[in-house]
Formats: C-alpha cells, structure tokens, sequence
C-alpha cells in the first residue's frame, strides 16, 4: 500500500504553485518557467471556474496541513496565514462573479495577454520560436475572455462605461499603432532573427487580428450595452475588492477620514517647501508649474532612461551594507521604457525566480521627450531602490527559505505598496530629499497617495465632502468632482489624471493600499522599536522584515512588531 504524504503548510502552498502555473501560464512567465512560454491562460468561465476549484482543493488540504506536528512553527504559521488569506479572498472576487466584467485600462486578462510578452526571453532562437508560439495562442486567449464578458452581458454584471471606453482606445492603438494598420505585436516581432522572420511576421499579424476582433466587438457590443451603467461600484462591492487588494477587512469610514488627515498635513508641508521654491506662491501646484518650466529637466528618452539607472545604481550602492545586506543577485536593477499603448503610472516587474531575468522599473513616456526631475526621483526610489525592487527581489533571494508561494505568487498589493511609499519616506528621513525640487516633489507623490485614498472610498461609497474640506464642502462624490480634486491636487497633466481616475474606476481598493500600507509598515517599525528600545537596529529589522514574505495589513503589522 502507498505511503501517504503528509504535508505542511509550506508545501501545500507550493504545490498549488506547481497547480497553478500548469493552468496560468502567464504566472509561469513572470516566475520564470521555461515550460510556460508557449501558452496563454483559458479566460473563459470554465477557465476561471478552474482556478476556482484549486483554490478550494488547495484550502480543503490546508485544513489538514494546519493539524499536523511542526505546522505552529513561524515559517509554516506566516505561509498558512497567507495563502489562507489570500485564497479566500479570491474566491470572494470570483464567487461575486467579477471575473465576467473585467474590463479597465489595466489589469484585465487583455492587458495580461500583451504584457507578458514584455517579460519573456527574446535573446535566442528558440527563445523567439516560444515567442511565435504565444503570439499564435493569443486568438484563443482573447476569445476566452470575450466569452466570460459575453456572460457577465447576460447575466447583467456590466463594467463601468468610462474604463470600457478607454479599453476600446487601447485595443485601437494595440492594434494600430502607426496609423496605418501595423500592431503593437508587429513591432514586438520585429526584434526577432532572420531565420524566423516569416514565422513571427504571420504570427503578430494573427495576434494583432484578434486583437482588433476583440476591439471591434467591445466598441459595437459591450460598449453601447454597459453605457448606462454606474461608473462606480457601491460599498458591498468596494468592500470585496478592498479586501482583495489590502489582505484585510478595513473600515472604511476611518481609512476615509485618515486619508483627510494626511492630506492637510502634507498640505503643510507643501506649502513651506513651495515657498522656497517660488515664494509667494497661490498654491504648492502653482511652484511646481513652475518647476515644470523652470526647474531641472532630463532631455531624451534614451537619457531619462540612463538617468533613473544611475539613480537606482548610487541608491544600492549607498545603501547597501549601511540600511540593508543585499545579496549580489538582488544589487542588479534595470530600468527600462514602457511600452505605449497602457496606463499612464510607471511601474515594476520583479525578477524571475533564478533571476535570469532581473527586476526592472519601467517609464510611460506618454510621448514626451523631456521630463522634470522632481516628478522622477522619489518615484524611482518608490518602483526601484529601496522600494519595490528591494522588496520583491528580496523575496525571490529568499524563497527556499519561505515558500514559492510566499515569494511570488501570493502578493498583497498593499504590502507592496505599501513598503514602497515607505521607502520614498526612509529616504526622505535619510536626507535624499533635502533639495527643495525633489522633496516638494515628493511631498506632491506623497499627496497624490493621500489624494488617492480620498477619492477612490469617497466616490464609490458616495461619502460626503466633509466641512473643512477647501473643496466642495458638504456635497457627495462623484467621479467628475474627484478628478476635478485630484487635477487640483496634483502636478500631474491631464491625461495622467484621467487615467488615474479611471484607474480607480477599473480596480476599485487598489489605489487606497500605498498610503495605509505605509502606515502599517510605519506602525509595525514603531511598535519593534519600542519593544526593543536602544537596541533596536533599523538594517536588521529591514532585512528581517524583507525576508518573511507577503501578508496582509494586519497580519503584518502583527508580524512586523514581533521582529
């Protein structure tokens, strides 16, 4: 008779790791598994139902992981805890149907079909031949989740009108990006050896076809069906998406008002850093107008690129043995031009699991050539050094010593974010930022967090302006009254505002993770340093904190105070 394996939280998690990659490829990608280069996700219902019911089977052998001898352990505690958490709020998410109106101008299983290319390897031939197999898998791909929104119609689950209207304007450029019929996954192809060329030509044109079918069929079907719904999603449904992106059930009426007490104190400090900027000023926004014209700038986009790795490079360099330990795999960043065609916020992309592949940060030029120093620093220390690259590459460095899952699979959002706003913060308390330019430039990324919090719980809950607000005092959000007081509140333009805004029209909870995410790291270092008192030490509480993996705000906070 066979022996019967009993298994630990840590290997479950990572058993669902394996399960998982076999039906998401694209998961697969960004770990690094060379297995799952030629094929694309099924994002069709049955597909969906399918990661649903791992999910289950996953959770019903946690169940018994969690009795066994050595499960109490912290290592095995902070991994069931995890993928506990995380399990069951993605079964929230699907069993609430979402998945049928996952429509937006990023996160949607479109996106995810286009931008896993960026991360795949694209330095042999047989690495453009898996390229030339995905790129054939995308009509199948797209028309899985044209099936799952075909359902979400009928069953009268509508996504909001105005992201649908900007997926329909990126899937136009997707599809034709020079005017003149040529694609984006033509000009990805591009890049590919001679040998290969007719193979890969044919290929981005099928990508591309499937693409505009897709299009096509989102501008004349689903757009006229869903332009009279709401915009916004009300409180059951923000609850549900709120606890899928911050790994906890917040309450939201006090995030709200936090997210006010933060922006009059940031006000503060805008206000007397604008003032050495350009004195008299109306208004912080008024001075960095006029650092927008003024200030110092990065001319070129091959230059800003340059610029934002030699600002990663001198952060790790600095960093590295005085607030940190860094491994030598974990020193290597690279920073990189987004493609066009996606939102308007920079991001990152974390390394592969053998890091072949390293972290990257990536620039959305929106078509511009020159760009304003203030507006990139604290942002590059936020995606790169010591923020997201940090953590997320340290995770990688670590996963032996945690689990697959813990290290790429099962990441909070908002713990993320969260150390990422922190880090722009540590420098800030590092001395980094003592330049007028850049700290008042912060300060206005640190007010766009803020901002965030605001706006994204007061419009899909409807709440009321409260009576000292400068803006609107005592009427109820609206999406047209929060982009009006995020363009007011913020140096962005206006293009980047309204992709911000209908950002949180497509992710509703997401945006609010940066800033209570802050706070909760903040809270957890605070809580470790009273414990400690003298002996406290601030490189050792980082790398400890690094090492132990993803969890959710409060699970956190818990975790953190005990370091």
């Amino acid at each position: 008779m066979a022996e019967i394996r009993i298994l630990l939280p840590r290997q479950v998690a990572d058993a669902y790791v394996d399960d998982l990659i076999a039906v998401d490829p694209v998961t697969g990608t960004y770990l690094g598994v060379k297995e799952s280069a030629t094929r694309l996700p099924d994002y069709s219902p049955q597909g969906q139902e399918a990661l649903a019911e791992l999910a289950r089977a996953t959770l019903a052998r946690l169940d018994e992981a969690e009795r066994q001898p050595g499960a109490d352990s912290d290592v095995e505690r902070r991994c069931a805890r995890l993928l506990r958490e995380r399990l069951t709020a993605e079964l929230a998410v699907h069993e609430a149907d979402e998945h049928l109106r996952a429509v937006g101008n990023m996160h949607t299983p479109g996106h995810s079909v286009r931008d896993v290319f960026t991360v795949m390897p694209a330095q042999t031939e047989e690495d453009w031949s898996a390229i030339a197999a995905r790129l054939r898998a995308v009509p199948a791909a797209l028309a899985g989740y044209r099936q799952s929104l075909q359902l979400g119609l009928e069953r009268k689950l509508y996504a909001a009108p105005r992201p649908t209207a900007t997926f329909v304007e990126q899937l136009t450029e997707w599809s034709d990006t020079d005017g003149h019929g040529r694609g984006w996954f033509e000009d990805f192809a591009a890049a590919g050896p001679d040998a290969l060329r007719a193979e890969l030509d044919e290929a981005a044109r099928t990508a591309t076809a499937a693409v505009a079918e897709l299009r096509d069929w989102m501008r004349d079907v689903y757009a006229p069906a869903v332009e009279d719904a709401p915009n916004t999603v009300g409180r059951e449904r923000y609850a549900r998406w709120s606890r899928y992106f911050n790994g906890t059930d917040l309450d939201l009426d006090e995030a709200y008002a936090y997210g006010w007490s933060e922006f009059h104190r940031i006000l503060g400090e805008m206000r007397q850093e604008a003032e050495k900027i350009l004195p008299g000023a109306e208004t912080p926004w008024v001075a960095l107008a006029h650092l927008d014209e003024h200030g110092r700038h990065i001319e070129g986009v091959e230059e800003v690129r340059e610029w934002l790795q030699g600002l990663m490079d001198q952060a790790i360099a600095d960093l590295d043995g005085t607030h940190f330990e860094l491994a030598e795999r974990v020193r290597k960043v690279e920073s990189r031009i987004a493609p066009p065609g996606g939102a308007a916020a920079p991001y990152y992309t974390p390394p592969s699991e053998d890091f072949s592949r390293p972290g990257r940060t990536w620039l959305p030029t929106m078509g511009l050539t020159r760009f304003p120093v203030y507006d990139l620093v604290s942002t590059w220390y936020h995606e790169g050094v010591p923020g997201h690259h940090l953590q997320l590459a340290q995770w990688a460095h670590v996963a032996e010593d945690l689990s697959r899952y813990q290290a790429g699979v099962g990441g909070v959002s908002a713990n993320a974010e969260g150390w990422a706003l922190y880090a722009e913060r540590l420098m800030d308390e590092l001395g980094y930022l003592t330049d007028a330019e850049v700290r008042l430039g912060y300060l206005d990324a640190q007010m766009m967090r803020a901002a965030r919090v605001i706006v994204d719980i007061g419009m899909h809950l409807e709440l009321e302006i409260p009576a000292d607000s400068p803006f609107h005092p005592g009427e109820r959000w609206t999406p047209e009254l929060a982009q009006e007081f995020f363009g007011a509140h913020s140096s962005r333009p206006a293009d980047f505002v309204e992709s911000e805004l209908t950002r949180y029209l497509t992710i509703p909870g997401q945006a609010i993770g940066y800033k209570l995410g802050e706070r909760a790291w903040l809270l957890g270092r605070a809580n470790a340093r009273e414990r400690h008192g003298d002996a406290f030490d601030l490189k050792a509480w980082h790398m400890a904190a690094l090492s132990q993996g993803s969890l959710g705000l409060d699970d956190l906070v818990d975790e953190l105070s005990r370091l």
